[in-house]
This record gives structure tokens, sequence and C-alpha cells, in this order.
């Protein structure tokens, strides 16, 4: 954990952008497409980047990124969430950060299962709104399961919606029609409100191409992830960011798709000073080089 964290690129005053990952169905990679677009964010933007497991009945991103017993989780800011209290430094030091990206802050979710439904909606307001003042821009992952404060909460907040499906039938028709259109619409999210990430599984893309995802889904295109055995490897390993950030192969991962979400939230990275040429120039003529 870092105590010493700071998230100084978050513009004072502001209030980030929120993307929320969510799932059509459990266990299809959906936590690996969000973190990974966490990682090409913080890359591609320069900015501060707050990665929000709120998979409350199945967090598993402390197990991917080889925290095998966190010193902080979600569950363990219940009394400040249920009280209001929660402040930025409080929460950035309940946060992981990860050693490649010191940009990127990840708060594990809840441990405590049995507990999932008792979050409220009020809690999950407060996170949201905390997490959203302390950094540039907030990843939430709420996993497939609709039935808990967290996704209702991070999915009517969000400015970005993602859902995140594979080319099985029965994950973007049956279980897509029932969740996002069924389920959406019942709290004023519209199809069309929402991007898709086709995750492609190690044992073949199947015979239904994006387009064919999408048009029954009834959303736009973000781009795909293919689950490897090299990535599925570092999820077993507890490596996945060191892999995402580190390996030539792992940093390829949700590159495009990222780069549109910059785009999209307006967090292009800005000019550094070094990019002036009046500025190389000085430092050519100072280290008696000719300009």
């Amino acid at each position: 954990m870092s105590g010493h964290a700071s998230a100084s690129s978050a513009i004072p005053g502001s209030v980030a952008p929120l993307i929320t990952f969510l799932g059509t169905t459990p266990n299809i990679g959906t936590t690996s497409a969000a973190f990974a677009a966490a990682c090409r964010i913080a890359e591609e933007s320069g900015r501060s980047v707050g990665f929000l497991c709120l998979n409350l009945k199945s967090a598993k991103a402390h197990r991917f990124l080889g925290v095998d017993k966190p010193a902080a989780t979600l569950d363990a800011l219940r009394p400040e969430l249920l009280t209001g209290s929660l402040l930025p430094d409080k929460l950035l030091r309940s946060m992981h950060r990860c050693r490649s990206a010191t940009d990127l802050h990840v708060l594990f979710g809840n441990m405590m299962r049995d507990q999932a439904e008792f979050f409220t909606m009020e809690e999950m307001e407060h996170l949201l709104a905390v997490a959203e003042q302390t950094f540039s821009v907030v990843i939430a992952d709420v996993g497939a399961y609709w039935d808990n404060a967290a996704t209702l909460c991070a999915l009517r907040k969000a400015n970005k919606r993602i859902i995140a499906t594979t080319s099985a039938l029965s994950h973007f028709q049956e279980d897509g029609q029932r969740w996002v259109k069924q389920l959406s619409s019942l709290f004023g999210i519209d199809a069309r409100d929402y991007e898709a990430v086709i995750i492609q599984q190690p044992w073949g893309k199947g015979g239904f191409h994006v387009k064919d995802i999408c048009k029954e889904l009834g959303v736009s295109f973000l781009g795909e992830i293919a689950l490897s055995e090299q990535l599925l490897s570092q999820l077993d390993r507890g490596t996945l960011d060191e892999w995402l950030l580190n390996d030539e192969r792992g940093r390829a991962v949700m590159k495009e798709p990222a780069k549109k979400l910059v785009e999209h939230c307006g967090l292009k990275r800005q000019a550094r000073m070094t990019a002036q040429p009046w500025y190389r120039k000085l430092l050519a003529h100072r280290g008696g080089v000719s300009s």
C-alpha cells in the first residue's frame, strides 16, 4: 500500500470521467479487460488512474496482481462509507500502487461475499464521488452480477459504459438480452449507451463476427481482447500487471480500445516542456552542441 502516494495529476475542482466495465457473463475475462484498459489509459494519458474492483461477489483483482492477503480492501472502508466520511487521502492509502505504473492505483474488492447485498447506493455513490475527486480518470470493474448497489450505481453514474462479452451465443445473445436490454432499461440506460469489448477465448473465435455480436446487443464496437495462453498464465501467477506493463505482447493488450477511451474522455497527454523546440535548442546549447 502507498501511504505517501498522491494523485497530483488530477485537476483541482474537476470531476474525473468514470468508465464502467460490465460483463454479460461471469468468469469470461471482464476484470482482465478492465485492468488492461486501466494500464493503457495510464500510459497513454500520463494521468492518474483509479481502478476500483467493485465485483462484490467475486473479487479477483488482488489474486491477479499477486497480493494474496491485501492490507486494505473495499469492505475495510465500510465505516467511512456508512458515515459518508471517506477522504481522498484515506482512499489513496487503501489502494495498491503498481510498481511499473506509479499513476495506477488499485482498490481491491470486497472479501466478505456474504455482505455483498448490504452495500447501499449511498455508500457506492460516496465512494465514486471521492474517487472522481482524487483521480483524473476512474475505472470501475463491476463483473456480471446486477443484484447489488455497486453495479447499479457505477452504471448509472458512468460517462462510458463498456459491455464485455464473448463470441459464444449463450453469452452475447442469451445473457446480453436479459442483462443489457431488459435490466438496463429499468434503470434508464439504453443499450446504445454501451460500447462492446469482445473477449476472444483461447479455444477460438467461433462462428460469429464482431459486427453480428454488436448488432445483436444493439451496441457500438470499442475493441477486442484475446485471452491468450500467455495472459491466462499471468493470472495464475499473479503477475498480470507486470506482464501488461513490461512484456512486449502484454503492452499491446487493449491498446487500441484505450486510445479511443482517452480521446473520447478528453484525456490526451499534455505536451511536455521538453517537447518544445526552443527548449530542445537550449539543452543542446548548454551541452556544447550546435543547434
